[in-house]
């Protein structure tokens, strides 16, 4: 898979590398240059094998402690 490198230094990700590492907009990636000269592209925070991931974020945010607490005691 090619790709061309822009005047600023920035290259489009292929789909199917983009795919295959789940990097959506907003991850961050590494570069890497191994020992032989190969550059190794990795999403920093590599998927998990943990099944909560996919739950993680969906709910809405809860009130804070201080606002818990003056809901109880009925502070105005």
């Amino acid at each position: 898979m090619a790709t061309t490198v822009t005047s600023k230094g920035q290259v489009t990700i292929p789909k199917a590398v983009r795919d295959r590492l789940s990097i959506e907009p907003g991850n961050a990636v590494e570069f890497r240059m191994d020992a032989d000269g190969r550059i190794v592209l990795e999403k920093v925070g590599a998927p998990t094998n943990n099944p909560f991931d996919k739950w993680r974020g969906i709910l809405a945010p809860s009130p804070s402690t201080d606002e818990i607490m003056t809901m109880l005691r009925g502070d105005d």
